[in-house]
């Protein structure tokens, strides 16, 4: 028993020191590539109709404080409804990343600006950044919909 302990530790062990996905040290285009890619597609370009494009949009949303605070609520606490994104209409639900560390999401939003950068240049995302909308109290993902609403009414988001 105690060997096959030892083994499993080991193997554990490897995996971190290889920097392998799931390795302690996860980047943002890995946990981009873990995490989002599957619906957002590697290059952010989304799936028209049902997943939003990234590329582009968010480094758009990240030029405002308040479109900001509204990525970080995104990744979060998710979102739930019916939104437009080109032109189209998407309702679905993107679930909340909570559990992901404060500088995990900084690094995955940081990867999604940079998959196309907005005319105007958008400040990194920190870790303390994140820390405070999450200080700032848990939100539904119905929640964070109607935030997704008011911004886009002020034109801080793009349809």
């Amino acid at each position: 028993m105690i060997q096959g302990i030892k083994r499993v530790t080991f193997s554990l062990m490897a995996v971190a020191a290889a920097g392998l996905p799931g390795a302690a040290q996860a980047t943002g285009p890995q946990t981009f590539a873990n995490r989002c890619s599957m619906c957002h597609q590697p290059s952010g370009a989304g799936l028209p109709g049902q997943f939003p494009r990234l590329n582009g949009r968010v480094a758009q949303i990240a030029t405002s404080p308040e479109g900001r605070r509204y990525l970080a609520m995104v990744l979060l606490y998710g979102i739930y409804g019916p939104i437009t994104v080109d032109d189209r209409k998407i309702t679905g639900l993107m679930p909340g990343m909570g559990t992901m560390s404060d500088q995990d999401i900084a690094d995955v939003l940081n990867h999604a600006v940079s998959l196309k950068k907005a005319a105007k240049p958008a400040a990194p995302f920190t870790a303390a950044e994140v820390a405070k909308v999450r200080a700032g109290g848990k939100q539904t993902a119905a929640q964070v919909a109607a935030e997704r609403g008011r911004l886009a009414g002020k034109g801080l988001i793009p349809s």
